[in-house]
């Protein structure tokens, strides 16, 4: 099971201490490997595990003069560990290292997500059964449609965040393979015992065939999957946004106690939590078109995905992690308001029980256009003249011949549009 993290715990992951001490676990893992195939003397392994260490700021320091951090980093260890330092990073290059602790710290900063991702969707459950009858009106173009229940749309994003979860999952297993094949990824110099050996020990899996690295469509899924899941997130944003509308106001972000919304307007109640997801969302989709970007290299391999993932792998996951936090607390707090819903779901006079009315008429013999043409003549006149749909029906004279008003009254019933809630809540949540 993995751990629960927190937002600083995901920080953590990608501190140079971190980094610097992945980097010497595997090479520690390569000496261990050698030593198993007689490379390396056990008295040797021995000193290196003993000694083998480094110091962030040295290593800095050796960098500005090598231009060069693996070889910064392995002069900063040798330092420590002395003549024994000879066969540390003994037959690699420097993408063996980077690429294999690339995937440790992708796959840890994946296991932070996936319990995040989690956490939202018990966020949203919950609201979704707390709402699961609680009626407002379905939209479409942005225009009255049919009634719906808010817990209807809350399961629509809590299934939404389930195959996020599900990408997810798939996407930590993706990123989760290492190599330790050397430059060109022919083990010339180091056999493929060292690699299973060290990818085993770190809960990887060691890449059927590579370069010099391992190949970058592996790491766009990864961050194209980030870019889904954080679309997802501005979806449910978005959609706040329009329901804290002050024209709508069915929903509004938490707003506390000393909050102020505009320096200027002292009455400004805004949704800047869900306009902050909708901003960093489109931050997110340009870094997975820039893991898109680092698929075709030169030959063997470039360098030129290495300066956009220093910046990506850490950034996206970190902000990841952020947003999924910031939603669940906007859904946890989310103010409902059901007597604005009820006030909006009456404020066309009826004119949402008009596919009812029409398919009425169907039943009483008529085709579907003329049924169409007789409904859509009486909606025209609730827009235009601002009397009932209802009424508008009732007069009539050609719908007339085929309902009755006691007809036409009994079609208006909101419970027609719910009666199938309870299933579509045991199809997304369980029995329970």
């Amino acid at each position: 099971m993995i751990p629960r993290y927190t937002r600083q715990e995901m920080a953590r992951i990608w501190s140079q201490e971190n980094i610097f001490t992945t980097w010497l676990r595997i090479e520690i893992l390569v000496c261990e490997a050698w030593a198993e195939l007689g490379k390396v003397p056990r008295s040797s392994l021995r000193i290196i595990k003993e000694k083998a260490s480094f110091d962030v700021k040295r290593i800095e320091e050796i960098e500005r003069e090598v231009k060069h951090d693996v070889i910064a980093f392995l002069t900063c260890v040798s330092e420590k560990v002395g003549p024994e330092s000879r066969y540390i990073h003994m037959g690699l290059t420097s993408s063996d290292i980077l690429d294999t602790s690339l995937a440790c710290l992708l796959k840890e900063a994946s296991g932070i997500i996936i319990n995040d991702v989690r956490d939202l969707m018990g966020a949203i459950k919950k609201r979704a059964l707390e709402h699961r009858d609680t009626l407002m009106i379905g939209r479409t173009h942005g225009i009255h449609a049919e009634p719906m229940t808010l817990g209807h749309k809350l399961a629509i994003w809590y299934e939404e965040m389930g195959r996020n979860l599900e990408r997810m999952e798939r996407a930590r297993e993706v990123i989760s393979y290492g190599k330790i094949s050397g430059a060109v990824g022919n083990y010339a110099h180091v056999p493929p015992f060292v690699e299973s050996y060290v990818c085993e020990r770190l809960g990887l899996k060691p890449a059927r065939v590579s370069s010099q690295i391992i190949q970058r469509d592996r790491h766009a899924e990864f961050f194209t999957t980030l870019a889904i899941m954080a679309t997802s997130l501005e979806k449910f944003a978005v959609e706040i946004r329009h329901l804290q509308r002050t024209e709508v106001f069915e929903a509004e972000e938490l707003f506390t106690k000393g909050q102020k919304g505009s320096s200027a307007m002292p009455h400004k109640r805004n949704p800047i939590l869900s306009e902050n997801i909708c901003g960093l969302a489109r931050l997110m989709r340009s870094y997975a078109q820039a893991s898109l970007d680092n698929i075709p290299l030169w030959h063997e391999r470039d360098i030129s995905h290495s300066s956009v993932e220093r910046v990506i792998a850490p950034d996206a996951t970190i902000l990841m992690d952020f947003m999924l936090n910031r939603m669940r607390g906007i859904i946890e707090n989310l103010t409902v308001y059901p007597e604005r819903m009820e006030r909006n779901l009456n404020l066309l006079k009826g004119l949402p029980f008009s596919q009812r009315v029409m398919l009425g008429l169907v039943e009483k013999g008529l085709t579907r256009e003329e049924a169409y043409r007789i409904v859509q003549r009486c909606a025209m006149r609730v827009w235009e003249e601002g009397i009932g749909f209802e009424e508008a029906l009732s007069q009539d004279g050609e719908l007339s011949r085929s309902m009755t008003r006691e007809e036409i009254s009994s079609l208006f019933d909101y419970s027609y549009f719910t009666r199938h809630n309870d299933e579509i809540m045991r199809r997304v949540f369980g029995e329970d």
